[in-house]
């Protein structure tokens, strides 16, 4: 099994910044593709952003590209996703997931943490 950690939420204003990691623990002997998705209210989970297990490959919803990097540092077994001008309407439950390859499918990741809130006033 492995275990995800997400942390750095909190309430910004709009066109802040903020910086999530995710730690894994437990079964990390195999290195795995990073995913980071959301969810508001109401809504359902949707895509933000992921990188492959490597590092070489990543992937972005369009909504964020320009504005969101991930990055990884494997030996730490940590991803970050640096949020730079957020939005209010990046208002939501954000969490991080893993799994063998890339995707920017919700349903392909098998770990997954318990969520850090982002909240973005106007």
């Amino acid at each position: 099994q492995v275990q995800l950690v997400e942390s750095g939420g909190g309430l910004v204003q709009a066109g802040d910044s903020l910086r999530l990691s995710c730690v894994g623990s437990g079964r990390t002997s195999n290195i795995y593709a990073m995913g980071w998705f959301r969810q508001a209210p109401g809504q359902e989970r949707e895509f933000v952003t992921a990188i492959s297990a490597s590092g070489g490959r990543k992937d972005y919803a369009e909504s964020v590209k320009g504005r969101f990097t991930i990055s990884r540092v494997t030996a730490k077994k940590t991803v970050f996703l640096q949020m730079n001008s957020l939005k209010p309407e990046n208002t939501a439950l954000y969490y991080c997931a893993a799994r063998p390859f890339i995707s920017s499918h919700s349903n392909d990741y098998t770990y997954w943490g318990q969520g850090t809130q982002v909240t973005v006033s106007s």
